[in-house]
C-alpha cells in the first residue's frame, strides 16, 4: 500500500506500480518482476561476474605494491580482465577463466591512472623467462634527474627513490596466490644507474600463473637517523603490471568448493600463501548446472512432442463446400446429357 509522507511524496506499492522519492521528486516505476533469462544473457552475466571477481583478487594481491590506487581502478581492471577472457582461444564462454585468457591485455595495467608508470619512468624494461621458470628483468640506464617525470610536490622534498619489482603467483582453480619474491633498486634523487639485469631466484610452481609489477616509491629524509617518510599519495603512486605468464599445469576446474590443503613444499613457505576471496569457480559450476537443466528441459519437450504425434490418428478430411457443390453439378450435367439415336419423351407420363 502506498502512503504519503510528511513532504507530500507518495511511497510504496499501489497495484502494478511502485512510488518512491528522490530528493524533491516523486518517481513512479513499474513493479519489478522476474524475467526468464536466455542462454546468451546467462553466459554474458557469468563472464562479467568472473571478470569482476578475478580483477578483485589481482587488486588485493598487488595492494602492497601500488600503495594508493585511483577510484576507477576497479572498473578499469575488470574491463581488462574481461577483454582477456573474450580474446581467449582455449575455452568457450562459461568454460574458461584467467588461466585460459589472453594475458597480453593485462600487461601495462596501471593501478593509479593519475601517475602512469609509462609516463613517470622513461626507461626501457624487458622481461624474460628461462627454462626453469625463473624471471629476469633487463632495465636500461637511468638518470634520476631526467628519466623520472615526477610532480614538483615530490621532486622538491624527495631524498631517494625505490624501484620495487613484485612477483606473485596465482592459481584461480585452487584459489590461492603466493608472494614469490620482491626486488628493490634504491638510488638517490640525483643518481645515475647503469643498465642492469634483475634476476629472480625463486622457481615458481608449475600450477602458478605469474604476474610481475613495478612500482616507484619516493622517500623524504627526516632529521632522525636513517629516517625516511614515504611521499606516495593518491595523486602520485605509480605501479603497473609489466609481465604475465601462463601456468604450465593449472589443474582441473574444481567440482566442489575448494578447501585448499598445503602440501609439504607449500607448508615451508606457508606465510607467503594467501587464500583468495574468489567466486569464479562457483559461477562456472552454476553455469554448468543451468546448462544441463536447460538441455534436459529441451530433451523432455522433444520427447513429449514425439509421444503426442505417435498417439494421434489420421482422420479423413472433408472437402470444402464449394468443391462438393461443383462435383454435384457435374453429376447433374452428366445425367441430363442427351444420348444420340434414342427417343426422348417430353411428357410427364411415360
Amino acid at each position: 500500500m502506498a502512503k504519503v509522507d510528511k513532504k507530500g511524496i507518495v511511497r510504496g506499492k499501489a497495484g502494478s506500480v511502485v512510488y518512491r522519492g528522490y530528493r524533491e521528486m516523486n518517481i513512479i516505476q513499474g513493479k519489478p518482476r522476474k524475467f526468464e533469462q536466455t542462454s546468451a544473457s546467462i553466459q554474458a552475466s557469468t563472464e562479467f561476474g568472473l571478470s569482476s571477481t578475478t580483477a578483485a583478487v589481482i587488486r588485493q594481491a598487488f595492494e602492497p605494491a601500488y600503495v594508493h590506487r585511483d577510484g576507477e581502478a576497479v572498473s578499469r581492471s575488470t574491463q581488462l580482465v574481461y577483454r582477456g577472457l573474450r580474446n581467449s582461444l582455449r575455452g568457450s564462454v562459461g568454460q574458461r577463466d584467467l588461466h585460459d585468457a589472453d594475458l597480453e591485455s593485462l600487461i601495462g595495467m596501471d593501478f593509479n591512472i593519475r601517475s602512469r608508470m609509462s609516463e613517470v619512468l622513461q626507461v626501457s624494461q624487458r622481461v624474460e623467462r628461462d627454462e626453469e621458470g625463473r624471471l629476469s628483468v633487463f632495465m636500461g640506464a637511468l638518470n634520476a634527474k631526467t628519466d623520472l617525470r615526477v610532480p614538483l610536490s615530490i621532486s622538491k622534498p624527495v631524498s631517494k627513490y625505490r624501484l620495487r619489482f613484485s612477483l606473485i603467483g596465482f592459481n584461480f582453480r585452487k584459489e590461492y596466490y603466493e608472494y614469490l619474491e620482491v626486488k628493490d633498486v634504491e638510488f638517490r634523487w640525483q643518481a645515475q644507474l647503469e643498465a642492469r639485469e634483475i634476476r629472480f631466484e625463486t622457481r615458481p610452481e608449475p600450477d602458478q600463473l605469474l604476474m610481475l609489477s613495478v612500482s616507484l616509491l619516493a622517500y623524504s629524509e627526516t632529521r632522525m637517523e636513517e629516517g625516511y617518510v614515504l611521499l606516495n599519495s593518491k595523486e602520485f603512486s605509480p605501479c603497473s603490471i609489466i609481465a604475465a605468464f601462463h601456468a604450465e599445469e593449472p589443474g582441473e576446474y574444481p567440482a566442489r568448493p575448494v578447501n585448499m590443503e598445503l602440501d609439504a613444499a607449500q607448508q615451508v613457505r606457508g606465510a607467503s600463501i594467501n587464500n583468495m576471496c574468489y567466486e569464479g569457480n562457483r559461477l562456472l559450476r552454476e553455469h554448468e548446472r543451468r546448462k544441463e537443466k536447460r538441455s534436459k528441459g529441451k530433451l523432455k519437450a522433444v520427447n513429449a512432442g514425439m509421444m503426442r504425434n505417435s498417439s494421434g490418428r489420421m482422420k479423413p478430411t472433408m472437402k470444402s463446400g464449394k468443391t462438393a457443390t461443383r462435383q454435384g453439378m457435374d453429376q447433374i450435367e452428366d445425367s441430363s446429357k442427351f444420348q444420340s439415336k434414342k427417343r426422348v419423351s417430353f411428357s410427364s407420363k411415360r
